[in-house]
């Protein structure tokens, strides 16, 4: 469509308009040079229904600010003087490789493998605890979470965009989500109870842990953002913008590097082992080490485009924008595939192509129109 409108273009959801933008620079223009005129959430149909304006994804202002703070603190704090989630992803890894060991020679889908994995990493950061791959629990709610999550991401979920609320509870489909979401909210207060009454103070576990502890150093503050409200939204947040994404980026991973070919992995290969060896496990320290590993990841993230449309943000106020009226309120959606895509930017973009990332003498190059989770402060890395 932007070949026939340009990069800026409203479309109708149901009857609400949205303005679509197409290309890097403008994106950049719109979410960096003018962030406050479009870096406001939008309220997103059966979504807010669910979450409201709580959490990360779906808030905005002073909210938005404070609970991302203490989030990305709490998170960056559990590699100080605990155990931290380098090492928890590093353990979880190694029972990863045990369960793909166990099917040598079988022909088998890794994806509910990789969806375990990274479930039990976010499970060990927020909840403090990792679960077997067997257990009944945690297989219950990673099924309800991937129930919701695909009715969200699916036609259903867009077109609520534009829907009265009481017809999401006569639609089967948006009716369902809530019935998952009750279960799923059981699970984490649970949860929550248990570690109200082990909580040590001196001694967070994990995130749930200082989110308790914060509520209680605000519980005499009437305008405070640490709620249960907040605390159940962002942990559902955090399982979303980490498990789905991981494990999915994870799964293409092992597609296109089966299909690029032996060249390519034999030097990964090489690389990965005169850097790291065979005798211990990777580190984020081995990063700088390795450009053209790190080139590979980050080309995988680009071909494999999971997230090709970015969530919805909505004007803060009326403005024009390259010569468009764009009325306050109005949802606006970023077209992440036509700057990943872009040949402006990356050469051969339909193509697997690691020298995208990579300098002429072989360090690795930072490419700016690499936003596979959009750009701005509310992409969706928070």
């Amino acid at each position: 469509m932007s070949e026939k409108y340009g990069p800026v273009f409203t479309i109708h959801i149901s009857n609400q308009p949205a303005v679509c933008f197409v290309g890097y620079d403008c994106m950049k223009e719109a979410f960096l040079d003018h962030n406050g005129l479009f870096g406001e959430r939008g309220h997103m149909g059966v979504s807010y229904q669910l979450f409201k304006d709580y959490g990360v994804l779906n808030s905005n202002g002073e909210r938005w600010k404070q609970i991302r703070r203490f989030s990305i603190n709490t998170l960056k704090n559990f590699g100080m003087g605990k155990r931290s989630i380098e090492e928890r992803i590093q353990g979880e890894a190694q029972c990863l490789v045990k369960e793909f060991r166990k099917r040598v020679g079988t022909p088998f889908d890794p994806t509910y493998l990789l969806s375990l994995a990274v479930s039990n990493v976010i499970c060990s950061i927020l909840l403090g605890e990792r679960f077997d791959y067997e257990d009944e629990e945690f297989l219950n709610l990673l099924s309800l979470l991937k129930e919701i999550f695909q009715i969200l991401t699916s036609k259903w979920g867009l077109l609520s965009y534009g829907l009265p609320k009481t017809l999401f509870y006569l639609l089967s489909p948006l009716r369902k989500t809530f019935g998952c979401l009750d279960k799923v909210r059981a699970f984490v207060e649970e949860s929550v109870k248990k570690h109200r009454e082990t909580l040590d103070v001196h001694c967070p576990r994990d995130f749930i842990d200082c989110f308790l502890i914060k509520m209680d150093e605000e519980k005499n503050n009437p305008e405070t953002e640490f709620h249960s409200d907040n605390l159940f939204s962002t942990i559902i947040d955090l399982f979303f913008a980490g498990t789905e994404t991981t494990s999915t980026t994870l799964k293409y991973s092992l597609l296109i590097l089966l299909d690029i070919g032996q060249p390519v992995a034999r030097k990964a290969k090489q690389e990965i082992d005169d850097v790291i060896g065979q005798d211990r496990c990777p580190s984020s320290d081995d990063r700088i080490k390795m450009p053209y590993t790190n080139a590979i990841v980050n080309e995988i993230q680009r071909v494999a485009d999971i997230v090709p449309i970015g969530l919805p943000n909505r004007t803060t106020h009326d403005t024009i924008f390259r010569g468009y009226n764009i009325p306050k309120g109005t949802f606006t959606f970023h077209m992440l595939t036509s700057v990943l895509k872009d040949p402006k930017y990356f050469k051969y973009p339909n193509q697997f192509n690691p020298g995208n990332f990579l300098e002429e003498n072989g360090t690795f190059k930072k490419n700016n129109a690499f936003i596979p989770f959009s750009i701005g402060k509310k992409k969706i890395t928070f």
